[in-house]
């Protein structure tokens, strides 16, 4: 039955064991929707599934919150790819595998060390806004009385889904803290150590609902960990004037160039990623701000040194002034054997079918290439396994989201582009227990790794509180975790980190 049809929100639970990794343990997996008030009157249903291991002290165990971003996007992803019981299994170096998806026991699960709630914004998934009184009152009248329809055809614009007025920055936080405020209450899980974790938007999402649900909600947070995340949207912007785009995008590009034995400087990351980040920094920022102003010399010695990093012509970079965008890189690099990088992972590459067009016209195979995958494991883990029964669709991304999504909050006069690192400065500061953590992959080049490394570098957080952020980052893409060798070594950092964020809260039983 359709979710809007419902007056109490179906919950499905049921009864699992957990086996990997050599851990055995009892799990409660309950996958439903939850309402969303407004002035007391239901507008939404939020989907979600929840992880509960039942032979621990459940009430005081790690809870973890988790969302997918896009905007658009479900927490899928999270959920099929690492975090959740069962898994996606992906190639050793995260490599699409050939359909049907085989699904797996997934020994790097966080269920191991935390419960865990996907969590599906209003658009996504299975969630859906709720018709108004006077919209069903009229839907219902048409249909019973085919006369009352208009004879004559009307023109007039499209209405927007019902879910419109949930796509937009604040209302998509304050129903995220709504969620999550209702959630602790029915479970009655006030007292447990809370986490929040979210991918791309989904980072951004975390950095401002780390200070929101503290300062609106009062909900207190032990954790935040911010993955592949897109903190500050001025980063992303390529432009003549920009800076500090170009220079944090150079180490990924260093990288991928060695990955694929293009890097002139050599192979061995650990040595690589220091020098480009120096080079970003000492070499590629003063060329960009000084523009024509530098002596052509000097200009032209820098391209050279740059364009032997990331594996280009010195005559391509000099054309492009030392600013090579995400699309022109990953084109460029393979372009004589006819391949194309992945932008979300550029160790990934796919066959050019229009080779003579002047700019790429094919499918990202990071992108479009792992629909698939996730589509075929989300449907067939929550209908067989969980035993959801609906006939909603699940919208694993939605576009429509994404294209009408609104970034500038009411009422604000702030001109340009929307960020949260002020948010997450300020969380840190509000609650000093708060530990932070940011993840990225190095071949990433929609949210490059330098991006947070920049942004932390001048956070100037106060010594006693640096101790609390974690900035590690790993070989593989936007969806590092895909890579085997990626996700076990975050899988034991972040026990780690959980274990520190929760040592001496634990309350015993």
């Amino acid at each position: 039955m359709p979710a809007e049809s419902k007056s109490t929100p179906v919950l499905h639970t049921t009864e699992h064991t957990f086996n990997a990794g050599g851990e055995s343990f009892p799990y409660r997996a309950v996958a439903g929707w939850q309402t969303l008030f407004r002035r007391e009157k239901p507008v939404a249903e939020i989907f979600h599934v929840a992880y509960l291991r039942q032979d621990s002290d459940s009430p005081h165990r790690p809870l973890t919150f988790v969302f997918n971003g896009g905007p658009g996007a479900a927490s899928a992803y999270l959920h099929m790819g690492s975090l959740g019981p069962r898994r996606i299994c992906f190639g050793p170096n995260g490599s699409l595998p050939p359909s049907p998806v085989q699904l797996v026991d997934n020994a790097e699960s966080w269920l191991l060390f935390s419960d865990l709630v996907f969590v599906d914004p209003v658009g996504t998934g299975f969630s859906r806004a709720l018709p108004k009184e006077s919209q069903d009152a009229k839907s219902s009248q048409e249909k019973s009385d085919p006369a009352a329809k208009p004879t004559q055809p009307e023109e007039k614009e499209e209405e927007p889904p019902k879910e419109a007025p949930f796509w937009d920055v604040e209302r998509d936080l304050q129903s995220l803290g709504e969620f999550i405020q209702g959630f602790l209450s029915r479970y009655k899980r006030w007292l447990s150590p809370i986490f929040i974790a979210g991918e791309s938007y989904g980072g951004f999402r975390v950095a401002r609902l780390a200070k929101e649900l503290q300062a609106k909600f009062g909900v207190g947070l032990s954790g935040a960990i911010l993955i592949s995340p897109a903190i500050e949207f001025g980063l992303l912007e390529t432009t003549d004037y920009n800076l500090s785009t170009w220079a944090t995008l150079f180490p990924s590009y260093v990288a991928t160039a060695a990955y694929h034995g293009r890097c002139g400087w050599g192979e061995d990351l650990q040595i690589l990623l220091p020098k480009a980040e120096s080079f970003a920094r000492q070499r590629l920022l003063p060329l960009l701000a000084m523009g024509e102003a530098m002596p052509e010399a000097e200009r032209q010695a820098i391209y050279t040194e740059m364009a032997a990093g990331i594996g280009l012509s010195p005559e391509y970079v000099a054309h492009k002034g030392g600013r090579i965008d995400p699309a022109s890189f990953a084109r460029e690099l393979l372009r004589s054997q006819r391949l194309v990088l992945g932008l979300y992972d550029a160790s990934v590459t796919t066959v050019d079918p229009f080779p003579d067009r002047p700019t790429f016209e094919g499918s990202d195979p990071t992108l479009d290439g792992v629909d698939r995958l996730f589509t075929a494991a989300i449907n067939s883990h929550l209908r067989e396994t969980l035993q959801v029964d609906t006939d909603l669709t699940y919208h694993l991304l939605n576009l429509e989201v994404f294209k009408s999504w609104r970034f500038t909050p009411k009422g604000e006069l702030k001109q340009g582009f929307i960020g949260a690192m002020d948010e997450l400065r300020s969380s840190m500061a509000l609650n000093p227990h708060l530990r932070v953590s940011i993840h990225h992959g190095f071949y990433d080049l929609v949210t490059p790794y330098f991006a947070s490394n920049h942004l932390v570098d001048l956070m100037k957080l106060d010594p006693r509180l640096k101790a609390n952020l974690l900035l590690r980052h790993y070989r593989g893409g936007h969806m590092f975790y895909t890579w085997d060798p990626s996700r076990v070594e975050w899988f034991a950092e972040m026990r780690q980190f959980y274990h520190q964020a929760v040592s001496g809260l634990r309350i015993p039983s």
